[in-house]
């Protein structure tokens, strides 16, 4: 695994969440969380995130 590899969170039009290792974020999100240095750091955020009622669950 490449260690250098960071993990972000975007938020689709639908509401739901997104975890994705790609640093570029499209035009359409509304909103976008990281860099993460883990994918369980990410999932962790997210599912506070849901929590919190920032982003729906799947």
């Amino acid at each position: 695994m490449n260690n250098s590899q960071h993990w972000y969170i975007i938020k689709q039009e639908d509401g739901t969440c997104q975890i994705t290792a790609v640093a570029d974020t499209p035009s359409s999100a509304s909103q976008s969380w990281g860099p993460f240095t883990s994918q369980q750091e990410a999932i962790a955020k997210k599912i506070g995130l849901i929590r919190a009622g920032k982003c729906q669950p799947q």
